[in-house]
């Protein structure tokens, strides 16, 4: 079992950047890839990006490709996501999940492990 938790969240002006930081206990955490999800009010919960358990693969949603970085340290056990140039329709709730997929999809149900979201809220 693997447990996360997201820290970084906060309010910033649009055009300025975060940086999510997923921290994962657990020994297991090199077998799962790790995804980034956001829910906006009202709305559904959105794939963001995903990272395969070495880390060798990457993958965007087309919005925050080239805007989003992710990236993750298994020695550390935590996945980061830079995010710059953020606009206010990155508002939302973000949070990431382990997917025991090698590789990590971008459906929501298809990942076991969630932790509990941080908020991101841009400003205009």
């Amino acid at each position: 079992q693997v447990q996360l938790v997201e820290s970084g969240g906060g309010l910033v002006q649009a055009g300025g950047s975060l940086r999510l930081s997923c921290a994962a206990s657990g020994r297991t955490f090199s077998r799962y890839a790790i995804g980034w999800f956001r829910q906006a009010p009202g709305r559904e919960r959105d794939f963001v990006a995903r990272i395969s358990r070495n880390g060798a693969s990457t993958y965007y949603a087309d919005s925050m490709e080239g805007r989003f970085t992710i990236s993750r340290d298994n020695a550390k056990n935590t996945v980061d996501l830079q995010m710059n140039s953020l606009k206010p329709e990155d508002t939302a709730v973000y949070y990431c999940a382990a997917d025991s997929d090698p590789i990590g999809r971008v459906t929501p149900r298809q990942y076991v492990y969630w932790g509990q979201g941080t908020q991101v809220t841009v400003s205009s």
